[in-house]
Parts: C-alpha cells; sequence; structure tokens
C-alpha cells in the first residue's frame, strides 16, 4: 500500500508538466501532419486569475507554427477558466497586455471566446467584455461545436515552468 500512495503523489507531482507536454505534444504531432487539420479550437481554462498573461503567449507561439505550416489554417480560442475575467472592459486598464494580445488573435481572424454561462454567475452580460471578445452562450458547448465541425482540440490549462 505505501507503494501505491508514493506512486498517486508522484503522479500528482508530474501532472502539471504532462498538462503543459500534452499541448506541446498535440502541436507537434498536428505539424508533423502532411495536411492541414480541418481546424484548431483551443481551449485554456485554468484556475488562475491571470492565466491569460501566460497562456495566451503560448498559444500565439503555437498558432505561429502552426501558421506557418498551414497559412489557412482556421483557428479559434476558447477560454472558460477563472483567467477568461481578466477580458473584461473594467481590466482593459489592469492587463493591457492580455487585451492587446486578444486584439492581435482577432484581427488575424481568430475569434476569442469566453464563457458566457461562468460569467452569469458572477454576474456579468455580454456587455460587461469589448467587442473584440465573443461571449459564447456556454464555453465547453462552444468548443463542442468546433470539434463538431472537425476541429482538433488543443488543451491549455498549466502555466509552463
Amino acid at each position: 500500500m505505501p507503494s501505491l500512495r508514493r506512486g498517486v503523489f508522484l503522479a500528482i507531482l508530474l501532472l502539471p508538466a504532462a498538462l503543459l507536454a500534452d499541448s506541446q505534444r498535440a502541436i507537434t504531432h498536428i505539424l508533423q501532419q502532411n495536411e492541414a487539420p480541418v481546424g484548431i479550437v483551443f481551449e485554456i481554462i485554468t484556475a488562475d486569475s491571470e492565466g491569460l498573461s501566460w497562456a495566451l503567449p503560448l498559444a500565439h507561439s503555437y498558432i505561429e507554427q502552426l501558421r506557418k505550416q498551414f497559412p489557412a489554417l482556421p483557428i479559434a480560442v476558447v477560454t472558460h477558466g477563472q483567467e477568461q475575467f481578466a477580458l473584461q472592459n473594467g481590466q482593459s486598464d489592469e492587463q493591457p497586455a492580455v487585451h492587446t494580445q486578444v486584439r492581435s488573435l482577432t484581427d488575424g481572424d481568430i475569434p476569442v471566446y469566453v464563457c458566457g454561462t461562468y460569467a452569469g454567475w458572477r454576474g456579468l452580460s455580454d456587455e460587461d467584455f469589448p467587442d473584440y471578445v465573443n461571449v459564447a452562450a456556454a464555453g465547453p458547448a462552444q468548443i463542442n461545436d468546433y470539434v463538431s465541425l472537425g476541429y482538433t482540440r488543443v488543451l491549455i490549462r498549466q502555466r509552463p515552468d
């Protein structure tokens, strides 16, 4: 039994690195393909209120790699964890880099969504987010819609060390 506990403890310690490795592994796998996927939907979900400050640059680096090989690849970003609240209108002065990065994505024809359900639980509505942020009825449902269209889901949920 002690070895089982030790194994579970080790798995818990390694989980964050594995989660990041999964997104990198997914991108590497996509880049090894001869044909572009139908599209990519990045799912960002963290418990970190400043999660977009590291998740968006990571997504940007992935997008650059993908677009270098597949220039016309359709891409979308859905954020539906604690990090999404950095995209509120009132946060543009607090987290200007995050808002600039989102504008860069949307200017590049990459829609960025937040979860309207989670926002609603906080008493927020569509009007509490800038025009360049799409408010989906539910973040997971928006991701599922893209997946049903054939998009490949890439999960970003852990800060790189």
